[in-house]
């Protein structure tokens, strides 16, 4: 998954992804941080420097392309302590760049809500080796991928994916522009219980069903900035939120009277987690990063700045009872892409499946 912009960047060259000290006590210590704009400000790499006595150093990026860069080129070497979601931190584990957490050296998990504490039902989070459970990842921040909708055109909130797809919105509906989630979506939109792995005898039906939801739009949007400009430039009334409660977060910074929710189907989810590089020279203080960031400042930084999610309040935006379906490795990324190419492109349904 790349997210290039799915967080608000309180500071621009964090997006040219340039290193950020922080200066402490003299300690001779130094963490090596790797992680997305927005998930470490300035006053949370101050107070851990304060208690540690370590010196921070942290690195930005604004894709996953770039942080697949930076830890591939190096074997992980260059850091300690990394932010990505489930699905990437898989070629991570399997190249050995990310190491087991010892729980028991992070016990804020404690205040982790149920849901990010139950970690064998998140998938990607842990590995079987040997006979034993090991932990790559504890879940930091995430967003459900829901629908917003214009409170001035819908008299009530809408309670399913299918809404997408309702000609009376024709025109009136955004997506998003990538092949990768879309064929996730028209796959919880048919009611398949695996959106990450279609078979054969599914590409058929859910190329259909992204062409007709390309034949409903107004458009598709790449960026979440991008979607806020064509949200209030065309009224659009309702839009699927790639970017979730950061898409929501805009929106209502810019006055849009808009509702967000979690349709009854369930939801694609992203979990960003913190993991360890196997080349870290200090576990010890990588250990304590992990559990700092679980408590304030920057977990509340998270909601009141960012507009995400955090795993140790539950979020006002978030339906606990509908299911969420975290991103997973998919089973063909190019052929996803090369599909959705072909659909956005206006080709029909029999022309996108030509080989």
């Amino acid at each position: 998954m790349t997210l290039p912009l799915r967080i608000l960047m309180p500071l621009l060259f964090w997006a040219l992804g340039l290193a950020h000290a922080v200066a402490a006590e003299p300690s001779g210590k130094v963490l090596r941080v790797l992680a997305w704009p927005g998930y470490a400000d300035p006053e949370v790499l101050q107070g851990f420097s304060q208690r540690t006595g370590a010196r921070v150093e942290l690195t930005v990026v604004g894709s996953d392309e770039a942080m697949r860069q930076r830890l591939l080129s190096g074997r992980g070497r260059d850091f300690d302590v990394f932010a990505l979601n489930t699905a990437e931190l898989q070629q991570y584990i399997d190249q050995g760049i990310a190491r087991p957490i010892e729980l028991q050296r992070v016990p804020n998990t404690r205040r982790q809500r149920p849901r990010f504490r139950e970690l064998s039902a998140i998938p990607g989070l842990i590995r079987r080796v040997d006979g034993l459970t090991q932990v790559y990842g504890v879940p930091y921040t995430y967003s459900e991928m829901g629908l917003i909708y214009d409170r001035r055109q819908l008299s009530a909130p809408p309670d399913s994916l299918q809404v997408l797809w309702d000609p009376r919105w024709r025109g009136k509906v955004l997506a998003y522009a990538g092949g990768t989630h879309n064929f996730s979506l028209a796959a919880l939109a048919l009611g398949w219980q695996q959106p990450f792995e279609l078979g054969e005898r599914q590409w058929a039906p859910a190329v259909d069903k992204l062409v007709a939801l390309r034949r409903n739009v107004l458009g598709f949007y790449s960026l979440p900035e991008e979607s806020v400009q064509l949200f209030m430039r065309h009224k659009v009334a309702l839009m699927y939120a790639n970017y979730g409660l950061q898409q929501l977060h805009l929106l209502k910074a810019a006055g849009v009277d808009v509702g967000y929710v979690i349709p009854r189907e369930g939801a694609l989810a992203w979990l960003d987690c913190w993991a360890i590089s196997s080349s870290t020279g200090d576990p010890e203080l990588a250990h304590a990063w992990i559990n700092f960031m679980l408590e304030e400042p920057a977990s509340s930084l998270l909601v009141s700045r960012q507009g995400l999610a955090n795993t140790v309040s539950d979020s006002v935006a978030s339906a606990p009872q509908v299911p969420l379906r975290w991103l997973e490795p998919v089973e063909s990324e190019e052929r996803r892409e090369h599909y959705w190419a072909r659909i956005h492109s206006g080709d029909s349904p029999s022309r996108v499946l030509q080989r």
